[in-house]
């Protein structure tokens, strides 16, 4: 390819290397315009202005770039925007309904289940889609074999939230925060 084939976008980025996506973020549907290497994370934070979910480790390790895609939990550092054209996208901020906290949000604030603050979101999110999983009969590790939908113990709530780190350790607080909201 010519270097005439290559035009600039005025975003500093040869457009051979763009695609138009969209992204339903928040019950909002979004258009942009983005380098094939841009993870999720990256549009939500960077293009977006979505600040809630955020950026820990950026390799998948420590959940605190949880957000609810097609209704299931995912790291969005680990997810190619482009590859997820026409998805649903759930972050921190859109689990309100208005001034409305979601139920697992006014559960982490009523049992303190945070000190820093960092992953918060990314454990709020995590939360909300294991609580959906387990509604629908998806097992963990330590799941009873027939048992489903799931009985959300103590034991299976730190199996399923394994994936979300807490460097401050308000592990206790956070599964007894989920405990109070799940069925």
């Amino acid at each position: 390819m010519d270097h005439a084939s290559r035009r600039e976008d005025g975003a500093g980025e040869p457009a051979l290397h763009r695609s138009s996506l969209t992204l339903h973020i928040n019950g909002t549907e979004r258009t942009l315009s983005l380098d094939h290497r841009t993870t999720l994370l990256d549009a939500l934070r960077e293009h977006l202005g979505l600040a809630g979910t955020k950026k820990g480790c950026d390799h998948g390790q420590c959940g605190a770039c949880t957000v609810i895609v097609d209704g299931r939990r995912a790291n969005s550092c680990l997810l190619l925007a482009v590859a997820h054209d026409g998805a649903a996208v759930t972050t921190v901020e859109g689990l309100a309904d208005g001034d409305r906290l979601h139920p697992v949000q006014e559960a982490f604030l009523d049992r303190d289940a945070l000190q820093c603050g960092y992953c918060t979101p990314g454990q709020i999110c995590s939360a909300v889609g294991m609580l959906g999983e387990a509604a629908d009969g998806f097992p963990s590790h330590v799941t009873e074999s027939g048992a489903a939908p799931a009985a959300l113990t103590a034991p299976e709530v730190r199996e399923r939230m394994s994936g979300n780190l807490c460097r401050c350790g308000a592990y206790p607080r956070i599964v007894e925060a989920i405990l109070d909201v799940a069925p």
